[in-house]
């Protein structure tokens, strides 16, 4: 069943969802990213929990007058006029006010989200059986989606994830130079509110997929994801995205399969594990990258210090830097260093001479700032300096075999 619904053969409907999900995961995880960059991940909160009053609101206008309160396209709608009220409230509270972002975003949510589980207090006291269905808007829900509401979302999604595609240069230099960008005639704040604008669109169109609780996470968990594996912005953008699609499609499918089961947190599972995944194994930023480097660095060190014990004929008592020169082949078992260590030894001990040098000249002032003790010299100075670097050592004295 379950490898049914990820190779899409679970019918028509269920096809379409998935690839709706998908769509919008994709315009969550680019759109996400330049929320991240802009380091103003908590205003999709604030606009995502603004959307509940706006649903229960437009279900209540619906049934009043005379439908029955469950169209798509209208609760949409009244979601998208109460989560831009929402973000125009933030946006004035922000700047009309002393409050900071933060605590104008922590109080439009908690106002609007408290506003709107009233609501969907009040209609819980209307007519039987008109509300059902409105809770799958909190955690998402995929079950019972009618064939027209997931085409509009599959179409909605498409079109900001377009827009988000059309908008990434600006937003990219909005995100890391405003400065600059306003130098160039570009109108920052207007870049900024459009953001915004992008994020919202995302947030009403996931509400029915993923939830207007959970929504947050896809826009922030595929971003955060993708800086484990690139540092640069435009891959970024692309690797979210990617993520962001793929953890959507994966959580939409096993959601089909597993009808009892909310979408909204099978899709934030799917983006946490990815998480994780990266977290552990990305090639330059995991941890099990750095615990490699780490020990890699360890070992370095231990051997030059063994060196440098081996060049000064000094007794090695720890038992990790005697075992690391004997692996090499370098010291024997009581410590004494073999003919190939005593070369080492006498090199490591010369190069250590050449970096005091240099490190007294000031024409070498960049090559000195490299020292660290493990960067081979050779790295570092032409061939040509380090002549010129021993015949300043001979004439100072004599330099070490």
């Amino acid at each position: 069943m379950i490898f049914d619904a990820l190779l899409l053969q679970l019918g028509y409907n269920a096809t379409l969802v998935t690839l709706g999900a998908a769509l919008l995961g994709m315009a969550a995880g680019v759109g996400g990213t330049f929320l991240f960059l802009r380091k103003r991940a908590l205003v999709s909160d604030a606009i995502s929990h603004a959307t509940l009053p706006g649903v229960a609101l437009a279900f209540m206008v619906m049934v009043a007058l005379g439908g029955d309160g469950r169209n798509l396209i209208g609760l949409l709608g009244g979601a998208a006029i109460s989560a831009a009220a929402g973000l125009l409230l933030v946006s004035w509270l922000s700047s009309k006010t002393r409050l900071a972002e933060d605590a104008a975003i922590g109080s439009v949510l908690s106002v609007f989200f408290g506003f709107g589980i009233v609501l969907l207090t009040v209609i819980q006291t209307m007519s039987a059986g008109r509300q059902a269905g409105l809770e799958g808007f909190l955690l998402g829900s995929t079950a019972g989606m009618l064939r027209s509401d997931a085409l509009v979302i599959a179409v909605s999604a498409a079109v900001t994830l377009a827009l988000v595609l059309l908008m990434r240069r600006p937003l990219t230099l909005a995100a890391f130079d405003p400065e600059y960008g306003t130098s160039l005639g570009q109108n920052v704040p207007r870049t900024d509110l459009a953001m915004m604008g992008l994020v919202l669109a995302v947030t009403v169109v996931g509400l029915k997929i993923v939830g207007l609780i959970l929504i947050v996470a896809l826009l922030i968990i595929p971003p955060v994801t993708a800086r484990f594996w690139t540092e640069r912005t435009n891959y970024v953008v692309l690797i979210s995205g990617l993520l962001g699609g793929l953890s959507a499609y994966i959580g939409a499918a096993l959601s089909a399969a597993l009808p009892d089961v909310p979408t909204g947190p099978i899709i934030v599972l799917v983006g946490f594990a990815l998480f994780v995944i990266s977290l552990l194994l990305a090639p330059q930023r995991g941890l099990v990258s750095a615990v490699t480097r780490h020990l890699r660095y360890q070992r370095q060190v231990h051997l030059r210090q063994g060196l440098l014990a081996l060049a000064h004929g000094q007794p090695i008592y720890e038992r990790l830097t005697l075992r690391l020169l004997r692996k090499r082949g370098w010291a024997l078992p009581d410590g004494v260093a073999t003919a190939e260590g005593k070369g080492r030894a006498a090199k490591a001990m010369r190069d250590e001479t050449r970096w005091q040098e240099i490190r007294r000249d000031p024409a070498f002032e960049v090559a000195a700032s490299r020292y660290d003790g493990l960067t081979a010299i050779e790295s570092v100075l032409t061939p040509d300096q380090i002549i010129e670097v021993d015949r300043r050592i001979g004439r100072a004295g004599p330099v070490p075999a």
